[in-house]
């Protein structure tokens, strides 16, 4: 079977290089609080911090991110100023402990001129930050509270803190159209859309896959924690199912759904295909991985722009990917889509069908990445937002009105 590539579709708008950009006329002192911190090793939150706290401090301005659990206790790093406090290693704590001690950190010491909230769980913590006129952009990520490793009281949590973020933040930050969209339908407010960026990979050694017994293009692959919203149970499903030969490679874990993963593991059934390999910390390991594949196949269908995809486009490897509209948009159609088991299974033969076809999958969504995905532009994005709320822009007094609409989906 041949594969049909889709005629190309442009849906970014015209962007400007980094030198016809308006530039901040003076330094800035930026915090980053909410995440697990630098050096990234976990998540795209970390790696987005990371990526764009080192190019703020390139172009002059200081920037202080707030860590919890790295390895290193180094005060600076890439030229950021690291700030390491504790946090409760409780499930539904973790993260509001920390951002709770890094927001009265910044509150008590040398005011910055704008900080950088992320995690829309995070929202109780910004009058704090306001009270002490430092004005903050609150990052809303995607929909937590669809997540079903969140019980009822958990997704109640988060519906609520999306709510009290749009009253209580100056900005609000979307990395995807469709959750600006999303704020602009359930509360009428503007949001800010700040994509992720994509690492461009052109080679990758592949003696690290060699030494798991895989091969360049002999594989695929799936990179996702194990939770039912990311559909690894319907990919190793279909999988199975299918008349693939080139193994499965499934990267991830699930520290808080052992449930789910019994389910996984009985759906493999033992399938000699199916290569199991826990959590991958090793990054260039793993950038060998999403490199050599001859397909990633992305299950996740509740976040916005998600760092995964970016890194398996920016690897030039083809995308079997969930069929949501956040994954139709940021491949922008050139990709294969399933809904279930089955459909993933047919594309599985597709793609071993038609391996060239697959080969200049991936290149096209290569380029996809290198053009609309660039860190450099995600970091003036960030930086020009700084800017305006230093100098005082703010949506607050439209935000602190705006209620859920009654008519809003659940």
């Amino acid at each position: 079977m041949v594969i049909e590539i889709p005629r190309r579709l442009d849906s970014e708008p015209v962007r400007l290089t980094q030198d016809e950009r308006p530039r901040a006329t003076r330094t800035l002192e930026i915090a980053m609080i909410g995440t697990r911190g630098v050096p990234a090793s976990y998540g795209g939150f970390e790696t987005a911090v990371e990526e764009i706290g080192r190019r703020l401090v390139e172009r002059g301005h200081g920037v202080t991110v707030y860590t919890r659990g790295s390895e290193s206790r180094a005060r600076e790093y890439l030229g950021m100023k690291v700030v390491h406090l504790p946090a409760l290693r409780v499930k539904q704590l973790e993260t509001l402990s920390h951002t709770g001690l890094s927001a009265v950190h910044a509150v008590l010491g040398r005011r910055p001129d704008a900080a950088f909230v992320f995690n829309a769980a995070n929202s109780p913590f910004l009058p704090a930050l306001r009270a002490r006129g430092i004005p903050t952009a609150l990052h809303m990520d995607g929909l937590e509270w669809k997540r079903s490793k969140w019980g009822r009281r958990g997704k109640a949590y988060y519906r609520w803190a999306e709510e009290f973020g749009v009253r209580t933040a100056d900005a609000l930050i979307a990395d995807a159209p469709g959750i600006r969209d999303y704020y602009d339908r359930e509360f009428g407010v503007p949001t800010e859309l700040i994509r992720y960026g994509a690492p461009i990979l052109e080679d990758a050694p592949a003696d690290g896959i060699r030494s798991l017994g895989l091969t360049p293009s002999g594989y695929h692959l799936v990179v996702a924690r194990f939770e039912p919203e990311n559909h690894v149970l319907e990919i190793v499903e279909g999988y199975r199912r299918s008349s693939a030969t080139r193994p499965l490679v499934v990267v991830g874990s699930a520290p808080y759904a052992a449930e789910y993963t019994q389910q996984i593991r009985a759906a493999a059934g033992g399938d000699p295909r199916i290569h199991f390999l826990g959590g991958v910390f090793d990054q260039d390991l793993l950038d060998a991985l999403y490199f050599h594949a001859l397909t990633y196949v992305h299950g996740h269908s509740v976040g916005g722009t998600n760092p995964s995809l970016l890194r398996a486009m920016g690897a030039g490897t083809a995308v079997l990917a969930y069929d949501v509209g956040f994954n139709h948009e940021t491949l922008a159609e050139q990709g294969l889509f399933f809904a279930d088991a089955a459909e993933a299974g047919r594309h599985f033969a597709t793609l071993e069908g038609d391996p060239a076809g697959a080969t200049v999958m991936g290149r096209i969504v290569r380029e996809r990445a290198r053009e609309a995905f660039r860190w450099d532009d995600i970091a003036t994005d960030y930086e020009d937002l700084a800017v305006r709320l230093a100098r005082g822009e703010s949506m607050h007094l439209l935000g602190r009105r705006a209620r859920r609409r009654p008519d809003s989906t659940r």
